[in-house]
């Protein structure tokens, strides 16, 4: 028992890796055309935006928040600094385009958090608020024009590629932008588990006012979350921009469904105190692969958020069953402690 809950993992990774398994396996044998190397770039190439976006959403849900500005933030951050580089007509280059973009999405998640953490006001509620006011901020003082020549320095990373292999099938490619996404994660799950930073996130999600009375400064938590949330935000608004090759303020708008469904399905506890970055990169390309798979089968595309919505409903289900069966667990054992205690007395 022990070696299968090790297995299972603490946030049911190895449930969800066992599923994408099967769900690989089955697609390959209802279509061998599934199993390529094209298909599994693909699968990669499509997951890199939406793991970056997935990690700070993670840091929020942890908290026992829920963020849905972070679209909004990405592609005013990645929108804007393309913008300005064009338009003053120079490049800093890529470690200047990161910083810029890192700089406006830190100060748009600033927002975010000192309102929440001084109003005291629901999460959901601040950031669908926020959402349209920095959408509207940036179609009024950004501008709403397509681009479609990058700087220099984005078009160079552009055609970057870590591997380009011919196949029978064609060219499979796979984007160099997967290394430093892969770095981050393995980042930001260090934050997570090894510094006292990661434990107050958890203290928080688990119990706000308990984290409040055990001396971690909640107020200041909360706002350097959603500084953190803006900064990646950023970051996964100039990859967007990178992968496509153009800067559309359109773009990323109506995907944070996906987003909380694959964290969700991560084993991340939508209220709170759990969660983990190996779940939530597995949600992310579970949900990369059963797009992909409907899309193989003729699913039209109209019924993907249908079944991106109906994950997500069992997601937080199951986590809503569990919950009332833990408080249920610890109801019973409160009540046989209370019976022993009464038991001591009567006996003295």
């Amino acid at each position: 028992m022990g070696a299968l809950r090790s297995l299972r993992g603490s946030n049911n990774e190895g449930v969800l890796a066992l599923v994408l398994v099967g769900l690989i396996v089955a697609m390959s044998i209802a279509n061998p055309s599934f199993f390529t190397l094209n298909t599994g770039f693909s699968i990669l190439r499509s997951s890199i935006v939406p793991v970056v976006f997935a990690l700070g959403v993670l840091i929020v849900v942890i908290t026992g928040g829920i963020d849905v500005s972070f679209a909004a933030i990405a592609i005013f951050a990645g929108y804007a600094t393309v913008s300005f580089c064009l338009n003053a007509g120079f490049d800093p280059g890529l470690p200047g385009i990161f910083a810029i973009a890192i700089a406006v999405g830190a100060a748009l998640g600033l927002v975010n958090g000192i309102v929440i953490a001084q109003f005291n006001l629901p999460t959901l509620i601040v950031t669908l608020g926020t959402q349209g006011v920095f959408f509207g901020a940036m179609y009024t003082w950004v501008g709403a024009s397509y681009y479609a020549e990058l700087p220099g320095s984005m078009a160079a990373l552009a055609t970057s590629n870590l591997l380009d292999v011919t196949t029978s099938a064609g060219r499979a490619y796979l984007h160099v932008l997967v290394v430093p996404v892969l770095l981050l994660c393995v980042l930001v799950a260090w934050v997570l588990k090894r510094t006292m930073f990661g434990r107050s996130l958890y203290a928080m999600g688990g119990d706000l006012e308990a984290a409040r009375r055990a001396g971690f400064l909640v107020k200041r938590t909360q706002v350097s979350v959603y500084v953190l949330v803006g900064a990646l935000a950023a970051i996964a608004g100039v990859i967007h921009i990178v992968l496509s090759r153009s800067a559309n303020p359109r773009d990323l708008v109506g995907g944070e469904l996906d987003i909380i469904a694959a964290v969700v399905l991560g084993g991340a506890s939508i209220f709170g105190g759990r969660g983990s970055v190996i779940g939530t990169v597995l949600g992310v390309l579970l949900i990369q692969v059963i797009k992909n798979s409907l899309l193989l089968v003729g699913v039209p595309s109209a019924w993907l958020r249908t079944a991106v919505g109906v994950l997500l409903v069992l997601g937080v289900g199951i986590q809503a069953i569990a919950a009332r069966r833990n408080s249920r667990r610890m109801r019973v054992i409160e009540d046989l402690d209370t019976a022993q205690k009464q038991e001591q007395k009567v006996g003295s």
